[in-house]
């Protein structure tokens, strides 16, 4: 057991300082214009997230015939709370009048610019210019339409080769189009750049421009501009720069060219009203509307992100096509937009956004008091864990502590919309679950603590797979919708919490039916929630390659055989398999019916995988300099190792004492690491699952330590007493 774990923790080392290597290698080179997503405060919303497509399959209520005349209005920066009667009528009005909900706007980087919202929205997938992000260029007239300057730029050397989708499969299908502003004509652009009609204002539209070319789209940039006068052309680093007069007239202004477009456009016209961009340091979701026969008053969503109230920008592409009469290209990201329920109201998607930023602006002290907390945990553990009249009071803690990360699920069962309800939910929760673990009856038996905590974390988990992921929406541990790394499924934290709970729990199986019946209930049960988290519930890529491993290491320990670094690399490769089968069958899927998997298993068939594993990898890489993440792994993982090798100096005994207690937990904790340490490597979210893992696992141990000299101690007449005297 000794050699087992000393070798994972050089394994470890040497994954850290291999990645770092890379890291440091990188950061010489030229900057990509597909520009590396720029470190997250956050472990849950890992920023090289970029694919976040998934399936709700089959359409509803709301659709019209496809071919009509389509009209997009992009307002970058406009968020459901600008929308007022008197201060935005125009805009009012057409929201009023279709089916509402709320657009994620993320691309690539933390913050989406006007230009990166355009880029994408042209691209029909996640896309940054990486340099210079402000406003769109303005294009340069040629006849009736226009050319966007350094226009190849963007597909030759900023890495943007799907740029031009939109226009281009608009000119490919014989569709006439009309750009107004610098945004539209970036997006209605084709493959070179180029126009077909351009305006720089909607008075220079007419009834007879709009009769022949059925899709126009406006660029309205009146609201965001002021935020772009600073250095050059890039949004603020403070959440709102205008006043809130300034910002007022500035809607105003953005109302009144929005109403221009309106009053011309042909009946029957599909208008989607949309705030493409973020306006300052913070992302909020922004405006979505489509104005169409019966879908007002309707809630509006999309099937990419399984939610019935959110979607995201790739989706406008693929709407406008479909709207159009046009084939949306197997490249486009998203999927048509879907109309939805009754019931949509502005203060629900006031709400919404509300709720996020709640979450969000509590999410960095929560991490770090989380980090604080278990560095602090393991500090006192060094020094209190010989004076045996303490022990009991560093069990509690210790369980405590491995209560807290379900939590953070928990709470939303409970209806909260402040801090004081968000932080005084989880400390109910918190309280309940320390609760059950230490009075219930199984409180006397060393694993019994274990049991509790590690069953409600999977428990919880698998409940939320099975019933639409509403717990991981909008929590510290899961996601939000503004930051848009996903928005259902199986996050990189939660997949660390889930799989730790489940080893650690049917290990507990296995120490009660020991042999043939333990190493059933861990393959049986370990298999049962892989499918869940690697299925379309969970759609979770890397987790079921990480935890392939973790429940073959196990296995195979309690099993009494020996684990190799050949077997292991081999089980690695079993969970690429297992989820590349997974991903096949989703491809197979129609494509509105496809999630990521899917999408993935495409983009590996046209070679722009790379683009997104290199993403993925940039975003893995800057976790290692996470202050909120790294101390938990290096405090969890230096004191385990220490305490393996030097038992009576690190712990009195405490490790070695669970493992003679249970050696099927020994097997439960390599297996733990084993998954935590894949997890990290082959996840966006790289150091916060093995931090979280670590999180979970090693307080309980410890607390199974504890309870296990205290049973020996009670158990055999005499043992109390030396161990007493060895304390003093």
């Amino acid at each position: 057991m000794r050699r087992a774990l000393v070798v994972l923790a050089v394994l470890v080392g040497q994954a850290i300082v291999g990645q770092m290597v890379v890291g440091q290698g990188l950061s010489g080179g030229t900057a990509s214009a597909a520009a590396a997503p720029a470190p997250a405060t956050m472990p849950a919303t890992m920023s090289g997230a970029v694919d976040v497509t998934g399936s709700a399959g089959g359409a509803s209520g709301g659709d019209v015939r496809d071919g009509g005349p389509v009209a997009l209005i992009g307002v970058p920066g406009l968020h459901w709370n600008d929308l007022t009667p008197s201060g935005t009528p125009n805009l009012w009005s057409l929201a009023r009048a279709g089916a509402i909900g709320s657009l994620s706007v993320r691309t690539v980087g933390n913050i989406t610019c006007p230009y990166d919202g355009w880029l994408t929205v042209s691209a029909g997938t996640r896309s940054a210019v990486g340099y210079a992000c402000g406003a769109p260029p303005a294009p340069e007239a040629r006849g009736e339409g226009a050319v966007i300057p350094d226009y190849r730029y963007l597909i030759d050397v900023a890495g943007q080769h799907t740029a031009g989708t939109l226009g281009e499969s608009l000119k490919a299908a014989g569709k006439c189009s009309i750009a107004i502003g610098p945004g539209a004509a970036l997006a209605l652009a084709d493959r070179q750049g180029a126009v077909t009609r351009y305006h720089g204002s909607p008075l220079q539209v007419g009834t007879a421009d709009l009769a022949t070319c059925p899709v126009v789209a406006m660029d309205v940039d009146d609201l965001v501009q002021p935020y772009l006068a600073g250095e050059p052309g890039r949004l603020p680093k403070v959440p709102d720069k205008l006043t809130p007069e300034e910002r007022r007239e500035a809607l105003r202004l953005a109302d009144t060219k929005a109403g221009a477009l309106l009053s011309v456009l042909p009946a029957g016209t599909t208008v989607l009203l949309a705030g493409l961009s973020d306006h300052g340091s913070v992302p909020h979701l922004r405006v979505a509307a489509l104005r169409e026969p019966g879908a007002q008053g309707r809630v509006l969503g999309t099937p990419s992100t399984r939610r019935e109230d959110i979607s995201i920008l790739t989706d406008l592409t693929a709407t406008v096509l479909a709207k159009a009469g046009v084939a949306v290209p197997a490249t486009v990201v998203g999927v048509p937009l879907r109309v939805g329920d009754q019931g949509a109201t502005f203060e629900r998607l006031r709400q919404a956004d509300a709720t996020a930023q709640t979450m969000r602006s509590a999410k960095g002290a929560y991490f770090t008091g989380l980090a604080v907390l278990q560095v602090l945990f393991y500090v006192l553990a060094f020094l209190l864990l010989r004076r045996r009249r303490v022990l009991p009071w560093v069990r509690r803690a210790a369980v405590a502590l491995a209560a807290l990360p379900v939590t953070s699920f928990l709470v939303n069962l409970l209806p909260w919309d402040n801090h004081l309800e968000l932080f005084g939910g989880m400390a109910a929760w918190w309280a309940a679950i320390t609760l059950l673990a230490l009075a219930g009856p199984w409180r006397r038996r060393p694993l019994g603590p274990l049991a509790v905590v590690a069953a409600v974390t999977a428990l919880t988990l698998v409940g939320d797979l099975l019933t639409g992921t509403t717990l991981q929406l909008n929590s510290f541990m899961g996601y939000s919708a503004e930051q848009g790394a996903r928005y259902f499924g199986l996050g990189n934290i939660p997949f660390a919490l889930l799989a730790t709970g489940t080893l650690l729990a049917t290990t507990v199986i296995a120490h009660r039916w020991p042999g043939k019946v333990g190493v059933a209930a861990i393959v049986g049960l370990g298999a049962f929630v892989m499918v869940l988290g690697g299925s379309g519930m969970g759609s979770d890529f890397g987790g079921v390659i990480a935890f392939v491993p973790g429940i073959a290491v196990t296995a195979l320990i309690l099993s009494g055989k020996r684990v190799s670094l050949v077997k292991l690399g081999a089980f690695c490769v079993a969970g690429g398999v297992i989820v590349m089968g997974f991903a096949w069958l989703n491809y197979l899927r129609p494509p509105d019916e496809q999630s990521h998997l899917g999408r993935f298993v495409g983009q590996v068939l046209t070679g722009e995988a790379i683009d997104v594993i290199w993403r993925k990898l940039q975003a893995m890489l800057s976790t290692l300099l996470s202050p909120n993440l790294m101390p938990i792994v290096i405090a969890a993982v230096a004191f385990l190792v220490y305490a393996i090798l030097r038992p009576e100096q690190a712990s009195a005994g405490v490790v070695p004492a669970a493992f003679e207690h249970s050696p099927a937990l020994r097997a439960g904790l390599i297996g733990t690491l084993v998954s935590g340490v894949v997890g990290m490597l082959v996840n966006d979210s790289g150091a916060a699952v093995l931090s979280m893992a670590l999180a979970l696992a090693v307080p309980l141990l410890l607390a199974t330590g504890i309870g296990a000299l205290r049973h020996r101690s009670e158990s055999v007449p005499g043992v109390g007493e030396q161990l007493a005297g060895v304390a003093e």
